[in-house]
């Protein structure tokens, strides 16, 4: 038992180290998670957990989407009236969680659909402190990483609270956006608002960026 184990923490740490050879200042933990996303992300779908799509197609906001800003992490003033025309998908990020990895895809998602879509990374550490970094760190380890160019905000409380961000306040009461009350229920939840500024869907944080109920969302 002693042999095979041992063999087994050679073969996994050797995986880690393929898996991770382009990685840039990741801790142990972040490197593990990354190579054993897939598995994570199977687990979750055969238990269905965070797996939840929520739809709406018709219900106008009370309070305008466009009428919101935020602040990016490096300070300047993002306004969301110039997302009008395109669809945006808004997601509370962690860069030490299971779902970190998404950020790749998210990216692709965002090049991919770039005349159509805007993708904008909410980092947070709401979710078992997964989130300990600096709005300059976060920026940093996102864009050597996972070549993120997408918009992240500035670091912000996203769970239901008197701090919450103000986005996530319009994106989770219905008095706001006229339906939707889920508030995320880990990091990589994630939330689309059409061209007409409307939330449209909820993606629980294990449906991937490029799985086809986004896809076809965003088509």
């Amino acid at each position: 038992i002693f042999v095979v184990l041992a063999m087994f923490i050679i073969v996994f740490a050797g995986y880690v180290i393929i898996v991770n050879r382009n990685s840039t200042n990741m801790t142990v933990r972040q490197k593990i998670l990354k190579t054993i996303y897939p598995a994570f992300i199977w687990l979750n779908k055969k238990t269905n957990k965070n797996t939840t799509v929520m739809s709406n197609a018709t219900i106008v906001p009370p309070m305008p989407f466009y009428s919101l800003k935020a602040i990016l992490n490096d300070g300047s003033v993002f306004n969301m009236e110039s997302l009008k025309g395109k669809k945006v998908m808004l997601v509370n990020t962690a860069s030490a969680c299971g779902y970190t990895p998404q950020y790749d895809q998210l990216q692709k998602l965002y090049s991919k659909y770039n005349s159509q879509l805007v993708v904008i990374g909410f980092p947070a550490n709401d979710f078992k402190e997964q989130e300990k970094g600096t709005n300059e760190e976060i920026a940093s380890f996102c864009k050597k990483n996972f070549g993120v160019t997408f918009p992240l905000i500035q670091k912000s409380v996203v769970i239901k609270s008197p701090d919450q961000n103000i986005i996530f306040q319009w994106l989770t009461d219905p008095a706001k956006n006229g339906w939707n009350s889920q508030q995320p229920t880990w990091n990589f939840s994630k939330y689309l608002v059409n061209e007409q500024g409307m939330l449209i869907n909820y993606f629980g944080p294990a449906v991937q960026p490029m799985d086809d109920e986004i896809l076809k969302a965003i088509r």
